[in-house]
């Protein structure tokens, strides 16, 4: 039997509209993973989180300086400047929900529901 006093939101999750997926560790640490465009490669950009069991809330950062470093590591592929907006969405704070291998974040501000599936 499986005990539940871990992260809920602990493993691999697909954005249901294709945009990223999220891979979420335990100690803080997650990966945004931004899907290629085109002829390149998936870009995987590190962030951090705090989670509160309790009040079911999840806040999302960004990391300038990995981004920065991720950008010049690219080829061109991607400037600063687009990668930020491409984790933009997600670096804030969301009320999170599970039901049925589905991870729902609710923007707290906005009300705007992303949806990612289990892997």
């Amino acid at each position: 039997m499986k005990m539940f006093t871990g992260n809920p939101l602990e493993g691999s999750w697909t954005d249901e509209d294709g945009n990223m997926n999220l891979k979420i560790s335990r100690d803080g640490q997650m990966t945004v993973t931004i899907p290629a465009s085109g002829e390149g490669k998936d870009t995987e950009v590190p962030m951090t989180y705090t989670m509160n069991k309790e009040s079911k809330t999840i806040s999302i950062q960004q990391d300038d300086a990995q981004i920065q470093k991720i950008a010049e590591k690219s080829d061109g592929q991607y400037t600063t400047e687009t990668l930020k907006n491409a984790v933009q969405s997600i670096g804030t704070t969301f009320e999170y929900s599970i039901d049925d291998g589905t991870l729902t974040l609710t923007e707290r501000e906005y009300g705007e529901q992303m949806m990612f599936n289990k892997n």
